[in-house]
């Protein structure tokens, strides 16, 4: 199995990894700003964009693709940057195979059993009836039903493609997503990960609680933590310039 990915720049990898319903795409600004000095490089998740289909969805799992395609491209120690699901699997990642990660980098996600922040989003696609949509505008109107936010409902229907006789389908595997949704919710394990990690959190959010930072020094004992103000959830999105200004400092 390989996993689709771009790829920016050329140096010291590093490897950004996307969180639910994202896809390679979404953290392009980050990637191209980083590759001036890197070679960047932005996987699809499986069950996500255009990397396989499976029928599973676990966090060992996706760090296991991770390092099958690191492998397959020569790439043996990287930096690890990963927000929200992407996050865990960068984690679990770290935590599984240390001597593969020089530093390691979660953007607004801690390492314990998430709360249930996506069930009415998954509702609403799985309502969502592709085979009655003719444009992509047909599809907001049906979604904003369920949907009011409307940079929410542009970041889900970035997962619509058209087919070749006109229909629209999803790119993600959106019934194994919701099938694995436990999954997705459950934390990471494993023997301390020793070495740099720098947790990024936006101040609007709360993905990463004070009451975390416990969970996350016995896992990650080098950790730092760092608050950027104004910033949702979608860190990479709401702040980016801010964002890099402190992977940037943790980089060096």
């Amino acid at each position: 199995m390989e996993l689709f990915a771009r790829e920016f720049g050329q140096g010291d990898p590093i490897v950004i990894l996307h969180g639910l319903f994202g896809f390679s795409d979404n953290w392009q600004t980050v990637a191209k700003a980083l590759a001036d000095h890197h070679l960047v490089i932005t996987p699809d998740l499986r069950n996500h964009g255009r990397s396989p289909h499976l029928p599973s969805h676990t966090y060992p799992e996706m760090a296991e693709d991770l390092k099958t395609f690191l492998e397959h491209h020569w790439i043996f120690t990287t930096t690890l940057i990963g927000h929200s699901m992407g996050g865990k699997v960068a984690m679990q990642f770290a935590l599984d195979h240390p001597d593969m990660v020089d530093k390691l980098v979660v953007v607004d996600i801690a390492p314990g059993p998430a709360s249930d922040n996506h069930s009415d989003i998954y509702e609403a696609l799985l309502a969502l009836d592709l085979s009655r949509v003719g444009t992509r505008q047909e599809a907001d109107d049906l979604l904003q039903k369920n949907i009011s936010d409307f940079g929410v409902r542009q970041f889900l229907l970035k997962n619509i493609t058209r087919n070749k006789n006109g229909s629209y389908s999803w790119k993600m595997n959106l019934p194994v997503l919701w099938q694995a949704y436990p999954d997705v919710l459950s934390g990471v394990s494993g023997p301390p990960f020793d070495k740099p990690v720098l947790f990024v959190r936006g101040s609007k959010s709360g993905y990463i609680k004070d009451s975390d930072f416990a969970l996350i020094k016995s896992l990650f004992p080098q950790a730092e933590i760092a608050t950027i103000e104004g910033a949702g959830h979608w860190v990479h999105a709401d702040k980016p310039e801010e964002l890099l200004a402190v992977l940037r400092r943790f980089l060096g």
